[in-house]
Formats: structure tokens, C-alpha cells, sequence
């Protein structure tokens, strides 16, 4: 009988890892659009969604977001005065921490941060995010969601039943509190309740120009926080 060849094992041996080299086209990266582009912008992004800031991406294809790999930036950049690739260019480097990224652009500094001050949009808030308001849900039909969900519901912490092939909600049952952490399963619950409780925002924290200038245009959180990335990316010499 011949042998079957579903569990074959297949070797990655020939797979290639992006590594010292990928960080190394990175830092090259950054410092061509260094010497392309007049001015470069720190950002903060809150509730980061890709789909987003894909669309902001396309919206400002003349330009070029770098989000990720923050310490490898910032050696490109330069993490002091004494290494920095360019007058100041450092600032933005040493507040290069935690969900933030930097845009390459021409544009003026009042045309990013108008575009950016209203480009925000209503998101559903995922697990680990703090409820904005308390919901409760009342006893009684469930009429938006179809009879075959009801075990899924009993899941997620709703006590319900069916009644005549209608999900109905036994009694009152609070979702969640306002101001707590949302567990997994509240998170499910209200995006199918079609509820939003996060908001995806970029904001401009600084801006450094190809004449040495630097400014602080936020409120300096970014300087206190911790680097995410210190446990995934290593430190380039």
C-alpha cells in the first residue's frame, strides 16, 4: 500500500529571515526619506486599527509612514546629538515609545494637524479597553439576534432561553460597567449590539524640518512611557 503523503513533513530550512539585513534596508529606508523630504512628524495612534490607517495611507500616498521597529528608527535617525544624521533630528528619536510612528511628508505642519485633528472615527472597543458608559440589557426578547445564537449568547454571560423560537433574555443582565476593563466577552457582546466604545485617532506629537528646527506640539506622555519594543527588537551598533 503506498505511503500517504498528507503528513508528510515539510523543512523551512529554506526560508529567509529578514533579520540584521531587513533592519539594516530599514535604516536605509528611513534615511533616504531623511534627504526626499522636508518634514518629518512623530504620531501616537490610539485604539490602532489596520484597515485605518490603510486608508490614511492611501489618502497620503505623496508621503511615508514608518509605524513599528522603533528602535531600529531610531538608530537611523540617531538616538543622541553626537550620532544623529541631521541637526535635532534626535528629538524625535528619544520619543520614539510605546503605539507611535513617524510620517515623512512635504506638507505644511498647519495641513497635517488640520487633517489629522479631524480624522477620527468610532470604533468597537476590544478586551482590555475601558468602557466609556454602562450598559444593561432588560428582560425580554432579543428580537435582532436569530434563534440558532442563543447557545452562543449563554456563552458570552447573557442569561437567555428560548421562548416560541425567540432568543429572550431571562432578566436584567449588565454588560458592562462604565470607567472598567472590558473582559472578551463583553467586548463580543457589544459589538454585536452594534455598540462603539473606542475611537481610532492619530495625533501629531512633534515636528522636526530639514532646516534643524524641532517642535513639541504635544503634551510630553510620550517621553514618559515605556518602549514597547525593548523585548522584540534588538539594538543595532
Amino acid at each position: 500500500m503506498p505511503k500517504t503523503k498528507r503528513f508528510q513533513k515539510i523543512s523551512l530550512t529554506q526560508t529567509k529571515k529578514k533579520g540584521l539585513s531587513g533592519k539594516q534596508t530599514l535604516v536605509e529606508d528611513v534615511r533616504s526619506c531623511v534627504d526626499t523630504y522636508s518634514h518629518i512628524y512623530l504620531f501616537s495612534v490610539q485604539n490602532m486599527r489596520n484597515n485605518k490607517l490603510k486608508f490614511i495611507r492611501n489618502e497620503w500616498k505623496d508621503s511615508r509612514f514608518f509605524l513599528g521597529k522603533n528602535r531600529v528608527i531610531a538608530v537611523a535617525l540617531g538616538r543622541s546629538k553626537e550620532d544623529e544624521c541631521k541637526e535635532n533630528i534626535h528629538e524625535i528619536s528619544k520619543r520614539l515609545k510605546g503605539q507611535c510612528g513617524i510620517l515623512f511628508t512635504n506638507k505644511s505642519s498647519e495641513e497635517v494637524t488640520e487633517y489629522f485633528k479631524k480624522h477620527s472615527e468610532s470604533d468597537y472597543a476590544r478586551s482590555g479597553n475601558i468602557a466609556t458608559s454602562t450598559v444593561t440589557l432588560e428582560p425580554g426578547p432579543l428580537e435582532q439576534f436569530p434563534f440558532n445564537m442563543e447557545p452562543y449568547l449563554r456563552q458570552l454571560g447573557l442569561p437567555t432561553t428560548l421562548q416560541k423560537g425567540v432568543v429572550t433574555l431571562l432578566k436584567q443582565h449588565v454588560v458592562c460597567n462604565e470607567g472598567c476593563s472590558l473582559t472578551p466577552e463583553q467586548a463580543r457582546l457589544l459589538k454585536l449590539l452594534c455598540i462603539h466604545m473606542a475611537e481610532f485617532k492619530v495625533t501629531i506629537e512633534a515636528v522636526w524640518k530639514n532646516d534643524g528646527n524641532f517642535e513639541d506640539l504635544g503634551d510630553g506622555k510620550l517621553l514618559e512611557k515605556e518602549d514597547e519594543d525593548a523585548t522584540s527588537d534588538e539594538e543595532m551598533e
